[in-house]
C-alpha cells in the first residue's frame, strides 16, 4: 500500500493507470479527482467544468494516500485508455478485429457527439495493454 503522493504516483504508473482523471502528486487535469494540501490538511476533491468541490479531508498524507489508492483502485476507468475515436463506423470495426487477432481486451462505445444522428465512435485498452497498441493510436484517433 502507498503511503506517499510519490509512491502512489509511481504505483499508478507501473499498474499503467490513466491520469487523466486523477491529479496526484500534481499533476494537471480538466475534470477529475486529486489530492491537494491545504494548511495543515489534505483534501481529496472533484473537479468539474471549472467548480472544484473538497469531499474529504485527512490529517496525514499516508491517510488521504490510502483514500485515495482505495478509490483509484475500485474505479475501472482509471485504467482505460482510449486507442480509438473516430465518426468512422468502418474504421472502429477494423480497430476492433485487430484487437482481437492481438488477443486485447477492449471496450467499445458510441457518443452522440456531433449529435444523435452523427455518433463517434470509441475503443478502450485496458491497463498495460496500452504499450500494446502505440502503433494504432496515430491511425484510429481522429
Amino acid at each position: 500500500m502507498p503511503t506517499t503522493e510519490l509512491e502512489l504516483e509511481q504505483r499508478m504508473k507501473e499498474n499503467c493507470y490513466n491520469f487523466n482523471g486523477y491529479s496526484i502528486n500534481g499533476n494537471s487535469i480538466h475534470e477529475g479527482f486529486g489530492i491537494d494540501k491545504l494548511g495543515s490538511l489534505f483534501a481529496w476533491y472533484y473537479t468539474e467544468r471549472g467548480n472544484r468541490d473538497n469531499l474529504k479531508y485527512f490529517q496525514s498524507e499516508k491517510e488521504i494516500v490510502e483514500y485515495a489508492f482505495k478509490q483509484i483502485k475500485s474505479d475501472m476507468w482509471a485504467k482505460v485508455h482510449r486507442v480509438g475515436f473516430t465518426v468512422d463506423k468502418v474504421k472502429i470495426d477494423e480497430l476492433a478485429q485487430t484487437l482481437k487477432k492481438r488477443n486485447i481486451e477492449f471496450l467499445q462505445d458510441s457518443i452522440p457527439y456531433y449529435g444523435s444522428q452523427s455518433p463517434v465512435y470509441g475503443i478502450f485498452v485496458f491497463g498495460c495493454s496500452n504499450r500494446r497498441v502505440i502503433d494504432l493510436k496515430d491511425k484510429y484517433h481522429q
